[in-house]
């Protein structure tokens, strides 16, 4: 069966005439979330591949490099919710509250730049484990790999075998964003970012082609949107009201049975 072959930036196209990062921010929303800085770019800086288990290894010196440029917010991506939420076993991460001085050392130097720092919480699902991109392929037990965690056991083309998650699996996933999204807080972040898309866990939930369940977690939209719909809610109620919160979509998988606009479209609205 053919699996959802989305790549980091596959999943959207820049507007006529311009790039991805020329686009304004947005004016502050209906309740009056206005963290971000109108008529300034915000940037997605690539996914920090070096940054270890060490707390004390958070590299900001690319994320500060946007900010002294003048780019409205400023967003740390990918970072993992828990050490088996990595893509590479050098994934940045937020798992511990140990993790929360380097973070903050980072935020301090966006904001003193002048740029809202932000930061994009995230779960590879069944594309954790792999190796850096300069390596390929999967990350070895002698480089400190794991077992990946997934809707199904249904592995990603060229990468590990995953395990189906079980209820409790799927609870610790939501409380694991929950208590990341807390620590943004803490760590002086004013923007979150869930990240739903690229083929990684909760877009893996979304996808007919990854999702096999047949139980609540799987089968309809309802049940296939579910986890991603729990997270929203239980982070949303976990930050300041005032923070805002969004969430990437890859909007379809481009591919026959997956994962389509329409019910992008339809998940945005609820």
């Amino acid at each position: 069966m053919a699996q959802p072959q989305m790549q980091p930036g596959g999943h959207c196209r820049p507007e006529p005439g311009g790039t991805l990062h020329d686009r304004p921010v947005r004016a502050p929303d209906a309740a009056g979330r206005d963290a971000a800085q109108p008529h300034r770019r915000l940037p997605h800086v690539p996914v920090q591949l070096r940054a270890g288990r060490d707390a004390d290894r958070v590299a900001p010196a690319h994320l500060h490099a946007r900010a002294i440029g003048g780019a409205g917010l400023v967003i740390a991506e990918a970072t993992g919710v828990s050490p088996e939420a990595r893509i590479t076993p050098a994934d940045l991460g937020l798992w511990s509250d140990a993790h929360i001085p380097g973070h903050a050392r980072l935020t301090a130097a966006i904001a003193a730049a002048g740029s809202v720092p932000g930061i994009q919480i995230a779960h590879a699902g069944r594309k954790a484990s792999s190796s850096p991109p300069w390596v390929g392929g999967v990350a070895g037990d002698d480089q400190h790999g794991w077992e990946p965690l997934a809707p199904s056991a249904v592995a990603f083309p060229g990468l590990r075998m995953p395990r189906a998650m079980t209820e409790a699996d799927i609870a610790q996933v939501i409380a694991d964003f929950v208590a990341t999204a807390r620590r943004s807080v803490a760590a002086g972040y004013r923007f979150i970012e869930i990240h739903a898309a690229h083929g990684y866990l909760l877009h893996q939930f979304l996808s007919p082609l990854s999702n096999q369940r047949n139980d609540g977690w799987g089968g309809d939209f309802a049940g296939r949107t579910r986890l991603t719909r729990e997270v929203v809610a239980a982070v949303r109620a976990a930050i300041p009201e005032e923070m805002p919160l969004a969430i990437r979509f890859s909007h379809t998988d481009w591919t026959e049975g997956g994962w389509t606009t329409e019910e992008t479209v339809e998940l945005s609205r609820r």
